[in-house]
């Protein structure tokens, strides 16, 4: 059933408004997943802060023209589903990669971060991108390191010292 331009509009408004907020966007094919495990997907992707959206071809283009996204323009092939991060930018990437594991039928067909085109079998330089958390326990656990090892060094040269001044 053919849409009416209002209707058009409306989907390019809301593709665009989401893609404005978004940090990576990734593009999917998921003809022959069934609705029961494409409404599980689209639970899990609320819960990560990803925006899943199914779109026509040539209203996805004209709402990701003039924006980092229209890199993705070549993988609108077939049907689209897009998924926009908004908290984290290897949410989606995440999210795409296990459950393409489980769903053979599932195809990854590009991303994008920051305005680049990363191609689909280069999933992992988003999807292993730490979390916000991670990145933070990373830091504060060298950060932890790092002063036992000034702590350990300072008290090697107190013991040297007062061997010193001993002897």
């Amino acid at each position: 059933m053919p849409l009416a331009l209002e209707g058009k509009k409306a989907i390019v408004a809301e593709v665009s408004e989401a893609a404005k907020g978004a940090l990576s966007v990734v593009v999917a094919d998921s003809r022959g997943v069934t609705v029961e495990k494409m409404t599980g997907l689209r639970k899990q992707a609320r819960e990560n802060g990803v925006q899943l959206r199914v779109v026509r071809n040539t209203l996805a283009r004209r709402a990701l023209s003039g924006t980092p996204w229209e890199c993705l323009n070549e993988s609108f092939v077939g049907p689209t589903l897009l998924a926009f991060s908004t908290e984290h930018p290897g949410a989606a990437a995440r999210l795409f990669k296990e459950f393409a594991k489980d769903e053979k039928n599932f195809e990854i067909k590009a991303l994008a971060y920051e305005g680049e085109l990363i191609p689909a079998n280069d999933i992992d330089r988003l999807a292993t991108l730490p979390t916000y958390d991670e990145a933070i326990a990373k830091l504060m656990s060298v950060m932890k390191e790092a002063s036992a090892g000034k702590l350990v060094r300072t008290l090697a040269a107190l013991r040297d010292q007062k061997q010193e001044q001993a002897a």
